[in-house]
């Protein structure tokens, strides 16, 4: 009966330890996601003066760019060059901060000869997201894929943006010159597709 007794007493130790464990290890996990949802980003003010003075940027989509420079000043050197001419709206480090280059309502020059959903110069109706780097030698970070995340879903929700309207530049290129087959056409290899389907695996989980 004693032994009977020690162990039934043995099991129900082992059982609640167990069970303890389980939980602690279930609210660690779930703590350590809402921390992650939670995170914040630093966001950093740094304009660039190669935007339209006379335009209105109809937001309709968002076009995905990486830099291809090799550091973040390079990047923000040539974003805001007069004489390069480019612009984008906003710059992501590999750190997740974020430069501030446009408010979304400003047209910049960040997607060229394009086309999405059948309307050319997305400049006009998208906003541009320049991630830092170069995704044909290095994959995004992860702190700039969910920075990227935080900055879009404002504006998905505010300008009710089709999942379908977020691309890469590549994308919106291709896109134009299978509609002007004579017109030449020339630009960087863009962010990747195997980059693009991180980013857009990792949104629509937010969404």
């Amino acid at each position: 009966m004693f032994r009977y007794l020690a162990s039934l007493l043995l099991v129900s130790l082992v059982t609640l330890f167990c069970c303890t464990n389980s939980t602690q290890a279930k609210y660690a996990s779930s703590s350590s996601a809402q921390q992650q949802l939670k995170k914040h980003y630093q966001e950093i003010s740094h304009p660039t003066p190669n935007y339209s003075r006379d335009k209105v940027n109809d937001v309709q989509g968002i076009v995905l760019h990486h830099t291809a420079e090799p550091t973040i000043e390079r990047s923000l050197g040539v974003l805001t060059s007069k004489k390069k001419g480019v612009g984008t709206h906003v710059v992501i480090d590999t750190d997740g901060t974020r430069y501030i280059m446009c408010q979304p309502e400003v047209v910049t020059f960040h997607a060229g000869r394009s086309r999405l959903a059948g309307r050319e110069n997305c400049n006009e109706f998208t906003v541009g997201i320049e991630f830092q780097g170069n995704t044909l030698e290095q994959p995004l970070t992860h702190d700039q894929i969910l920075s990227a995340i935080d900055y879009m879903l404002p504006l998905i929700k505010k300008y009710h943006i089709p999942i379908s309207n977020i691309v890469t530049h590549e994308m919106v290129r291709e896109a134009y010159k299978r509609a002007h087959p004579d017109v030449r056409c020339y630009g960087k290899v863009d962010i990747t597709q195997a980059e693009y389907k991180r980013v857009m695996s990792a949104l629509r989980r937010r969404l």
